[in-house]
């Protein structure tokens, strides 16, 4: 148990200050790059202004937290599962963010470009779980003792939760320090569901995830000196993701991710509207955007959120804590 707890406050503390340690290197050379955000002409005026903020800089967190979690839990099968989920992801952003803004085409991968690759990551990752990790085919339910045996179809389910997850994710980086700030509180609650449900090495992880996103905050909050851009957001999204099926947390993620939940649903809730009805039930989404245009400071919508993430955070874990 005490080593353990090393093991966690090293991570932790690696990742934060890898990520502090790196921001001074990358900004200048991403700047000099010019790999510079393209703002959206539709979006917020007030966004206009960050026209050419560096981009891409979600490296700083994928480095950090490859960096603490192999110094923290480095022949872990299940840290390895995870971080590799991670990269691959990362790998996705990355290759869309080189399209958008090196080569300069505005669209990057195509959607059904992503959806494959993600589909693939997942249906790798699903099968390790179940055939390399051997986390078997189940899930349990929040807020009881109802244990789900999935079968076949545990699979296509984690497919589902890793693409949604990291999919979210990417719709809530939109402000400045948004992502990475609801991805600290995320991260904090899975590893606590981790050690919950008894999966030590996790905690681990997380704790470095946690670290590297408040290490981020440095030179990601407002107003921002670079944006993790698609590397850094799937990354994320699929990093916490990668935590909850290995916990048997599939189900609390819901909760526990709540914030990258009502952001989707924002997005389809206002697609379905328009497409339907031709109104739009939101002044523009992701919900992020609804409240910036309702007269929120940028500041006020990210304090907002973050604080929301705090709390379904809390609701996953008290449903967890009910199972344990």
């Amino acid at each position: 148990m005490f080593s353990n707890i090393l093991s966690i406050c090293l991570a932790g503390g690696v990742g934060l200050l890898a990520s502090v340690m790196l921001g001074p290197v990358l900004i200048p050379f991403l700047t000099r790059l010019k790999v510079g955000q393209t703002i959206r002409e539709d979006g917020p005026a007030r966004h206009l202004a960050k026209a050419g903020t560096p981009t891409m800089g979600g490296i700083i967190i994928i480095a950090a937290v490859t960096l603490a979690s192999l110094l923290g839990a480095g022949t872990s099968r299940e840290v390895w599962a995870a971080l590799l989920v991670m990269l691959a992801f990362a790998g996705i952003g990355f290759w869309d963010d080189y399209i958008k803004v090196v080569l300069r085409r505005s669209l990057g991968l195509r959607a059904r470009e992503k959806l494959v690759l993600q589909l693939v990551f997942g249906l790798i990752f699903g099968l390790s779980l179940v055939y390399y990790l051997g986390r078997g085919t189940e899930v349990s339910v929040p807020y009881s003792t109802i244990v789900i045996d999935c079968g076949y179809l545990y699979v296509p389910f984690v497919v589902v939760v890793l693409m949604s997850s990291a999919n979210g994710a990417n719709l809530t980086d939109g402000l400045d320090g948004l992502a990475a700030g609801v991805t600290f509180f995320i991260s904090l609650a899975c590893g606590l569901a981790a050690a919950i449900m008894s999966h030590p090495d996790i905690s681990v992880f997380s704790a470095a995830l946690c670290g590297a996103c408040l290490g981020f905050l440095v030179f990601n909050h407002y107003p921002a000196q670079v944006f993790m851009g698609d590397t850094g957001s799937m990354a994320l999204g699929a990093a916490v993701a990668a935590m909850a099926c290995i916990c048997q947390a599939e189900i609390a993620l819901v909760l526990i991710a709540g914030v990258y939940v009502i952001e989707t649903l924002s997005v389809i809730i206002q697609v379905v509207s328009f497409q339907t009805c031709r109104r739009r039930v939101f002044l523009m989404a992701p919900l992020h955007h609804h409240f910036e245009l309702k007269g929120w400071t940028e500041a006020r919508v990210v304090r907002g959120f973050w604080l929301a993430s705090l709390g379904f955070g809390v609701l996953g874990l008290l449903g967890l804590i009910t199972y344990g």
